[in-house]
């Protein structure tokens, strides 16, 4: 059972700063989730989806919520990106001091392509929208000088990039580019302003787009069962990914950081190891 953390005595541990969020498409993104958490901690942000994505999700209603102003972008558009950074400064009062990236789509998958037999134009797409949007958004702000000293970037990934999972398709390329663009990034941009790139390997989340993929239940039970803690849900990762928005974690940069109950460092566990025993008595 999910027990509510209390962080009453680090309320406003983002005071003062401004953010952009991107992804946040309903209650079961983890953008949306990432974005009412640096609001409660006192971050004024910015939300950005595709325009179909504003249409048809519930972004509009998070931002009334969270009086944050609404900005259509396709995120793998220069122009619509320059637009998103220069219209939240004016919004939002200034330079900003964190970007959320999480955003993620493969045709592959939509369409049930095997790895093996992947379409490649949708191949390309996996890679633009999933990760070179990453590189893109960076890009923008660097050329921009939109970002205050000592700010922080984020992108969602999973261990995939690291990993085979079956069915995880091109993703996994697309998430290993995303972490490789963080670490590249994460050089220039901390040389010339201190801002600090990272990406946070999360647990299998529940989303719109990670139910998408078969055989998802699968992939949830067996992370489940294997970490030591459990799997990290959509509210621990908010909480966590403050911190890397917040000073406390200035001089963090360039990392993957697992935030999966442990599951990135084990091999076996005893749960695991009842049940797989379990089905050789039975069989």
């Amino acid at each position: 059972m999910h027990q509510t953390l209390n962080f009453k005595s680090m309320d406003g541990l983002l005071k003062g700063k401004r953010g952009i969020i991107f992804g946040a498409l309903d209650e079961k993104s983890m953008a949306w989730h990432i974005a009412e958490k640096v609001v409660e901690h006192g971050a004024k942000i910015t939300l950005s989806n595709t325009a179909m994505a504003i249409r048809f999700g519930k972004v509009k209603e998070l931002g009334q919520k969270l009086n944050a102003e609404v900005i259509p972008a396709d995120a793998t558009n220069i122009d619509d990106l320059e637009q998103v950074f220069t219209k939240s400064m004016d919004v939002l009062g200034g330079k900003i001091d964190f970007v959320l990236h999480s955003i993620g789509m493969s045709l592959n998958i939509r369409k049930k392509r095997p790895y093996t037999d992947v379409n490649y134009d949708f191949y390309m797409k996996t890679l633009d929208i999933s990760a070179i949007s990453f590189h893109k958004i960076i890009q923008t702000a660097y050329k921009l000088d939109a970002m205050n000293e000592w700010g922080s970037i984020v992108a969602i990934t999973y261990i995939a990039a690291q990993r085979t999972f079956d069915r995880y398709n091109d993703m996994a390329d697309a998430k290993a580019l995303l972490e490789s663009i963080a670490r590249s990034w994460g050089y220039y941009y901390g040389k010339k302003r201190k801002v600090r790139i990272n990406t946070v390997s999360q647990s299998p989340t529940p989303t719109t787009a990670g139910q998408g993929i078969d055989g998802f239940d699968v992939f949830y039970q067996y992370a489940d069962k294997l970490s030591p803690l459990g799997n990290a849900d959509a509210d621990d990762l908010a909480n966590y990914v403050v911190t890397l928005f917040s000073d406390l974690t200035r001089k963090v940069t360039m990392q993957n950081l697992y935030h999966d109950g442990g599951f990135s460092s084990m091999g076996m566990s005893d749960e695991l190891m009842q049940e797989i025993s379990n089905k050789l008595n039975k069989d």
